[in-house]
């Protein structure tokens, strides 16, 4: 897991910028009723998203939390008077407080099931009958997009994707969210090139390839034999899946 105090001042570059962040926003707001008036963005993060939630809708009040004093920090620049410091289990907001809650490029990170049981838990306790929670889902395949790059990496041990779709919408059922849509968008600026796999192997952003680990170093010195190091392949297409809660939850 990365240390994102540390990574909050030059997260916003590495991920796709204002470009991705603006796509990532309307993917989000096509799902959300037109009628909401109370948002809560969980895992905010730098507020890159959150703020253009808020923007594109001036009578929609935006609230966003996240975990990480460094990007909250950030964050509450873009939106001042809206951000707090919470753990996405246990949400600091009464029952049925939210027209809508978001969740953008969150449940991914999440160690276990059980933890993201207990995320999409709190995100239905603070939504109200009715309301919409949106979230990411199955972000590491999205990043496969059958490059040459992809093909290298194919054997690499990985992680167990804990957003995956099917898990999720399990999970949400069991607290009366229902399927209500899903959205795609591409994550701008975020495909890959060889030379900047490698770096990011050597960051340790391969969470099963530590840096300095001799298979982390077979896989690089594989990346670098391939053609044109500084070419970006495609970038990836992420999706959102929506969620209505029932009128009367179980």
């Amino acid at each position: 897991m990365l240390d994102y105090d540390k990574e909050a001042d030059a997260y916003d570059a590495t991920r796709g910028g204002e470009p991705r962040a603006a796509a990532a926003a309307d993917a989000v707001l096509g799902l959300v009723p037109a009628g909401a008036r109370r948002l809560l963005d969980v895992a905010c993060g730098t507020g890159i998203v959150t703020r253009r939630l808020a923007a594109a809708r001036r009578a929609l009040r935006v609230t966003g939390a996240d975990l990480t004093f460094g990007m909250a920090r950030m964050a509450a620049v873009r939106l001042p008077d809206a951000i707090v410091l919470a753990d996405s289990r246990r949400l600091p907001f009464p029952d049925r407080a939210f027209d809508a809650v978001t969740s953008v490029w969150l449940l991914h990170l999440l160690d276990t099931g059980d933890d993201v049981r207990a995320v999409i838990a709190e995100c239905a306790r603070v939504l109200r009958p009715g309301g919409m929670y949106v979230t990411t889902v199955d972000k590491a395949a999205a990043h496969d997009v059958g490059s040459d790059i992809d093909a290298v990496l194919a054997p690499r041990p990985r992680r167990p994707a804990q957003d995956a779709a099917e898990a999720v919408t399990l999970y949400a059922a069991v607290h009366g969210l229902a399927p209500a849509g899903q959205a795609c968008f591409p994550g701008r600026g975020q495909g890959r090139s060889p030379r900047s796999t490698i770096a990011d192997l050597r960051r340790g952003w391969f969470t099963r390839l530590p840096p300095g680990d001799p298979l982390t170093e077979r896989f690089a010195a594989r990346l670098e034999t391939l053609p044109d190091q500084d070419r970006s392949r495609a970038d990836p297409v992420f999706t959102v899946l929506a969620f209505r809660k029932a009128d009367r939850s179980p």
